[in-house]
């Protein structure tokens, strides 16, 4: 649900530049399997804080709130750890295209998506980016190139994706602007992972200076587009902004914190898997919180989305 600076945990919609492979430095006081599974948590219960901040808030608010609170706490950790931002017009030129793709534009169409669809689907149509990003890695990354494994992926994850929306039923019960728009957000993150894959990878950076100017700047075009859309609140419930402000420190800024560490001590390969646990998390808070209704063809399709999406990201033996 979160995004970084470049591409190495596509799934989750949070890329790092600086990722490589696990660290050999001294061990963290809290296990990382701690950590794995209250990343999961964090972004798991992100979809269920959106549907929470939208029933007060309008969208583009919801969404301006959790990037401030998150670019907050990545300025505070490059802070403490004295990290310097990036530098060059050409870095920051392709920065704000990162935001825009990464961040202010998926953030935002999930956002609009939970007005009408329940969170528990929207968490669904955010698995799908790996799918996504299989599909463009087609035509987009000539060096990506598929194998049998991962094309069967790909297309298991779309039956799993049809199946989920109950296709065989004609999609009855379904809003189709609400679901379009939160697939369109899954599809914005690898669209995006691509982009900096080919611009910013190996810029020099650090991961979190790159990340928080990223955010900082997703935040900046949030505050440009919010008031031209949204008038300003009357009234400012306590329960909804609460939900915003988890959603952006927790669920963006601490989240890509804990993020940081997993790619460093594990690697990227082990430190996505947090991204099959999302849509599962995302599913039970949505209906045991939330009161969402579940059918049989969601938790199923939802399976058959992962298992693809698995697939898709197996790689060729050596």
């Amino acid at each position: 649900m979160t995004t970084a600076a470049a591409s190495t945990t596509p799934s989750t919609g949070s890329p790092s530049v600086a990722a490589t492979g696990p660290s050999t430095g001294p061990r963290r006081a809290l296990d990382w399997r701690l950590r794995f599974g209250f990343l999961s948590l964090i972004w798991g219960f992100s979809f269920l804080l959106i549907k929470v901040g939208t029933q007060s808030y309008a969208p583009f608010q919801v969404t301006l709130g959790r990037l401030a609170f998150g670019t907050a706490v990545l300025a505070v950790a490059i802070a403490v750890k004295r990290e310097r931002l990036p530098r060059g017009a050409r870095t920051w030129a392709h920065l704000t295209v990162a935001a825009l793709l990464l961040n202010a534009l998926p953030f935002s169409l999930f956002a609009y998506a939970e007005l009408t669809i329940p969170s528990t689907l929207a968490g669904i149509c955010n698995a799908t980016s790996p799918l996504w990003g299989m599909a463009l890695s087609l035509v987009a990354l000539s060096e990506d190139r598929p194998t049998r494994v991962r094309v069967a992926g790909l297309g298991l994850g779309f039956l799993g994706v049809l199946t989920v929306l109950g296709a065989w039923q004609g999609f009855s019960g379904l809003d189709a602007r609400g679901t379009t728009l939160a697939l369109l957000a899954s599809l914005s993150y690898p669209i995006g992972w691509i982009y900096v894959r080919r611009t910013l990878a190996g810029s020099g950076g650090s991961a979190l200076s790159m990340t928080g100017a990223q955010l900082f700047l997703a935040t900046l075009q949030l505050a440009v587009v919010t008031p031209l859309f949204t008038t300003f609140p009357a009234r400012f419930p306590l329960l909804p902004l609460l939900a915003i402000a988890a959603l952006g420190a927790l669920g963006t800024g601490l989240a890509l914190l804990i993020q940081y560490g997993l790619v460093t001590e594990v690697g990227p390969t082990t430190a996505q898997m947090v991204t099959y646990f999302i849509p599962v998390i995302a599913t039970a808070a949505g209906v045991a919180l939330l009161g969402e209704s579940l059918t049989w063809s969601t938790p199923v399709g939802a399976v058959i989305v992962l298992a693809g999406a698995a697939l898709t990201q197996a790689r060729r033996r050596a």
